[in-house]
C-alpha cells in the first residue's frame, strides 16, 4: 500500500502569509509589467553605490554573499513568477554593479605621489585644457624617464607661461607637486577618487618657465582649441566663454563671478553639454537635410529622405558629442538622440522612460564611476522627470493639439515649459543639496526664458555664425550671439540677486540621500497609484535634511582653516586672509550663503601671536594661529583648560584637550571636521576609519627632489 505524503505546512500561519504576499505581489506586477525593466540600471547603479559606500573588503565581499542569497530567495519563489524573476535578476543586476566598479578601480590603479615636492623633470603634454577666465592653462602629462613619479599628472601654469603648448609637445618643467586631495571637510568634493579613476596620480603648479623642443609652436592645436579660440576671439568675455562651452564644450572662458550667478540662478545645465545641446544638433540637422533631401523626386518617392536625414543627424551627434569632450551627459545625451532616431525608423515610440534606462545602464557599464558624480544623477534625473511627467495622461491631455487661437496656444506652451522646469527643480534640489548643499528656488521661472532663448536663438545663430565664418560673412550672426548670450547673463544676475534665490543647508547625510532618492525614483518609474508610495520616503530624506543642525566649528583637513558658528546665524574664520576657494567651501559645508568674518574681530574671542581662544556652547576652544613653536610645557595648562585644541601642526605630548585634541597626526587619519558641541558633543570626519578602497590605499612614489636637467628629449 502506497504511503501518503504528509501534505500540511510545518508552519501554516507564516506559509499562508507569505502565499498572500506573493500573491498580492504579483498582482501589482503584473499591472506595472511594462516597468519592471526600468529597474535594471536603479539595481547596477545600487551595486555601484554600495561599493563606494561600504569601506572595507570584507563589507564589499558580505555585500556579494548576502546578493546570492537573494538570488536564491528570488529561485524559491518560483521563476515562474514574476516577483521570483525580479528579486533573483535584481540581486545578480547589483552583484554585477559591485564586481562592474570593483573591478574597474582596480583596472585603472596607478602610483600616487606620497608627499609634496618640488622637482624638475621632463614630459609629454597629453592634454590641455585652457582656462583664460582664471588667466591659467591646466595640462595633464605624462612624465619621461621618472620611474619615482606617478604616471600622469596635472599642472596649472599661468596662461603667460603656456606660449601655445600644444598636445602631443614634449615640455621640461620644475613645478611643485603634491597628491591629490581628499575632501576638505566632510560631506566635500573628493578629488582623490575622481583622480583614481583619471589616472591622475599628482597635481600641482609649474615654476618658472617652461622649457620647449627647438621645433615647439609649429604643431596646429587640436580642433576643439582652435574653436574654443576662434569664438572666444569674435565673443570677448564671459559671453564668449558660453559661446565657446556651447560650441566645444571648453567652460575655461566663462568668470567665477557669472558662473556663480548661472548656478545660482538654476542656468547651470546650459553651461555643460547635455541633453539640450545635443537634441537642438541633432533636431536642427534632422531638419535641414529633411528640407534639402526632399528637393530630389527620386529620394522622395524611394522613402529613403526620412533614412538619410536620420543617419545625417546621428553624425552629427556623434561628431559634437567627440568635439565636445565627450562628457557623460553629451555621452548620455548622443546615446539617447541615437535610439531615438533608431526609434522613429522602426515606428516606435520614440521618447520614453526604456530609452533613459538603456542609455543609464550604457554609460555604467562603460563609466561605472561616474554614478557618484553629480553630473550623471542630475542629467539622468532631469531627464527621467521630464519623460514621467510628459508621460502622464493628464499632461498628454494638456499638450495634445487642438484648434485654437494662437495667443492661446503660446499660453499653454509656456505653462508647459514652466511645468516641466518646477518638475526638474524639484527633482534636482536633493542632489544639488547633497553635493554643492545649495539649490537655486527660481530657477523653473528662469528656465523659461533660458530654455528658448539658448535652443532657438543662441545656438542656431551661433551654429549659422561659426558656418560663414568660412566665407567672412558671421559678423552679423555674431551680433545677435553675442547679444542674445548677454542677455542670458544679465537674466542670471538677476536671479540669482533676487533675496531668497538659494537655499542652502548643511551636510546632507548619505543615508538619508539615499532614502531620498530611492523615494524619488519609486514615484517615477512606477505608475498609478503605487508610485505614491515613495512619496514617504522622498520626504523624510528632506526632512531630515531640513532637520540637519548646522555645525558649530569647522576644521579643514590640513588644520589651518577654522570657522566658528557666530550664534546670529553667520561663521567667523580663524585666518582671516584665507581664499575664495576656502570661503566657500566653510560657506557649502556650514549651509550658510553670506560672507564669513573674521574670528579675531570678535568680542568674545581673545587672541595673541600664538592662539586664539574662545566659549562656544559654555565649551572651551583653543585654536592655533601663529607658527612659532611653542614648548610643551607653556602649553600644558593652557590645553588642559580647554575642551577642544586646534592645530596645523604636531603638538607637544604634554597638550592634551578635555575632549579632543586636532593636530596634523589626528587629522591624517580624520581629515577635515564638523564638531556639534551640543551634549553630547560630536565630531563628524572626511575620512572614515579603516577605508580600503584603493585610492585610499595607493601604491605610493617618492617623487625625489632632484636636480634633473629639464632638457627637452627630441620629439
Amino acid at each position: 500500500m502506497a504511503t501518503r505524503q504528509l501534505q500540511t505546512p510545518i508552519f501554516p500561519r507564516w506559509t499562508g502569509a507569505a502565499a498572500r504576499l506573493v500573491a498580492a505581489s504579483e498582482m501589482r506586477l503584473e499591472r506595472e509589467r511594462e516597468r519592471i525593466a526600468l529597474w535594471l540600471p536603479v539595481a547596477l547603479g545600487a551595486g555601484i553605490a554600495s561599493w563606494l559606500a561600504l569601506p572595507t573588503v570584507m563589507h564589499w565581499t558580505g555585500l556579494l554573499l548576502l546578493l546570492a542569497a537573494g538570488v536564491l530567495l528570488g529561485l524559491a519563489i518560483g521563476w515562474h513568477r514574476r516577483l521570483g524573476r525580479m528579486v533573483a535578476i535584481g540581486c545578480l543586476t547589483m552583484a554585477l554593479g559591485v564586481l562592474l566598479v570593483w573591478g574597474r578601480a582596480l583596472w585603472v590603479a596607478a602610483p600616487v605621489l606620497a608627499q609634496p615636492v618640488v622637482t624638475s623633470f621632463s614630459a609629454k603634454v597629453e592634454r590641455v585644457e585652457p582656462l583664460p577666465a582664471r588667466d591659467q592653462v591646466r595640462l595633464i602629462l605624462r612624465p619621461l624617464a621618472r620611474s619615482d613619479l606617478p604616471p600622469r599628472l596635472r599642472l596649472t601654469l599661468r596662461r603667460a607661461q603656456d606660449a601655445g603648448i600644444v598636445a602631443g609637445e614634449r615640455i621640461g618643467v620644475r613645478a611643485r607637486l603634491m597628491p591629490p586631495p581628499t575632501a576638505s571637510l566632510p560631506g566635500g568634493y573628493d578629488f582623490a577618487r575622481r583622480a583614481w579613476f583619471d589616472g591622475i596620480g599628482a597635481v600641482g603648479t609649474v615654476l618658472g618657465d617652461v622649457a620647449r623642443s627647438p621645433r615647439a609652436g609649429t604643431e596646429e592645436k587640436p580642433l576643439r582649441a582652435r574653436l574654443s579660440a576662434h569664438v572666444q576671439a569674435q565673443l570677448p568675455g564671459s559671453a564668449g566663454g558660453i559661446a565657446a562651452a556651447l560650441a566645444s564644450g571648453d567652460r575655461g572662458g566663462i568668470t567665477d563671478t557669472d558662473a556663480e550667478a548661472m548656478r545660482r540662478s538654476g542656468l547651470a545645465h546650459l553651461l555643460a553639454i547635455s541633453g539640450l545641446h545635443v537634441t537642438a544638433v541633432v533636431g536642427f540637422t534632422m531638419l535641414v537635410l529633411l528640407r534639402l533631401l526632399a528637393l530630389s523626386p527620386r529620394l522622395a518617392l524611394t522613402g529613403q529622405v526620412m533614412v538619410l536625414a536620420a543617419a545625417g543627424a546621428a553624425l552629427a551627434g556623434v561628431g559634437y558629442t567627440w568635439l565636445t569632450g565627450a562628457a557623460v551627459p553629451t555621452v548620455r545625451s548622443c546615446i539617447a538622440a541615437l535610439l531615438i532616431l533608431v526609434a522613429l525608423q522602426l515606428g516606435r515610440e520614440a521618447v520614453t522612460l526604456r530609452l533613459v534606462a538603456a542609455g543609464a545602464m550604457i554609460v555604467m557599464l562603460w563609466r561605472p564611476e561616474s554614478l557618484a558624480g553629480p553630473s550623471f544623477q542630475m542629467s539622468f534625473a532631469a531627464v527621467a522627470a521630464i519623460v514621467a511627467l510628459h508621460e502622464n495622461s493628464r499632461m498628454r491631455a494638456f499638450l495634445v493639439r487642438r484648434e485654437e487661437a494662437r495667443a492661446r496656444r503660446f499660453v499653454r506652451g509656456v505653462v508647459a515649459l514652466f511645468l516641466t522646469g518646477l518638475v526638474i527643480e524639484i527633482t534636482l534640489a536633493p542632489i544639488a543639496l547633497f553635493h554643492f548643499h545649495k539649490a537655486g528656488l527660481y530657477g523653473a521661472l528662469a528656465n523659461v526664458v533660458a530654455i528658448p532663448l539658448t535652443t532657438f536663438v543662441i545656438m542656431p545663430a551661433e551654429a549659422a555664425a561659426l558656418l560663414l565664418d568660412s566665407v567672412g560673412l558671421g559678423a552679423p550672426f555674431w551680433w545677435v550671439t553675442g547679444n542674445a548670450l548677454d542677455l542670458l547673463i544679465a537674466l542670471a544676475h538677476r536671479v540669482a540677486d533676487t533675496p531668497g534665490a538659494v537655499a542652502t543647508l548643511p551636510v546632507f547625510p548619505p543615508w538619508a540621500f539615499g532614502v531620498t532618492v530611492v523615494g524619488g525614483l519609486w514615484i517615477l518609474l512606477w505608475s498609478g497609484r503605487m508610485r505614491w508610495a515613495g512619496l514617504g520616503p522622498a520626504l523624510a530624506g528632506m526632512a531630515i535634511l531640513a532637520w540637519q543642525p548646522s555645525p558649530d566649528v569647522l576644521v579643514t583637513g590640513d588644520g589651518r582653516h577654522v570657522a566658528a558658528a557666530t550664534g546670529d546665524g553667520g561663521y567667523a574664520m580663524l585666518r582671516a586672509r584665507a581664499g575664495d576657494y576656502v570661503r566657500q567651501t566653510m560657506a557649502e559645508a556650514a549651509g550658510i550663503d553670506a560672507p564669513l568674518a573674521a574670528l579675531a574681530d570678535l568680542d568674545h574671542v581673545e587672541c595673541n601671536v600664538d592662539f586664539c581662544r574662545w566659549t562656544q556652547r559654555d565649551r572651551v576652544m583653543l585654536a592655533a594661529y601663529g607658527r612659532d613653536r611653542v614648548a610643551g610645557a607653556d602649553m600644558a595648562a593652557a590645553c588642559a583648560a580647554a575642551d577642544v585644541v586646534i592645530a596645523d601642526r604636531w603638538l607637544p605630548r604634554e597638550c592634551v584637550a578635555r575632549w579632543m585634541t586636532i593636530d596634523r597626526d589626528s587629522l591624517a587619519a580624520t581629515g577635515g571636521l564638523a564638531l556639534y558641541l551640543d551634549e553630547p558633543p560630536r565630531a563628524v570626519t572626511a575620512l572614515r576609519s579603516g577605508d580600503e578602497h584603493p585610492w585610499r590605499r595607493p601604491q605610493q612614489l617618492s617623487g625625489n627632489d632632484e636636480a634633473i636637467p629639464t632638457a627637452v628629449p627630441a620629439q
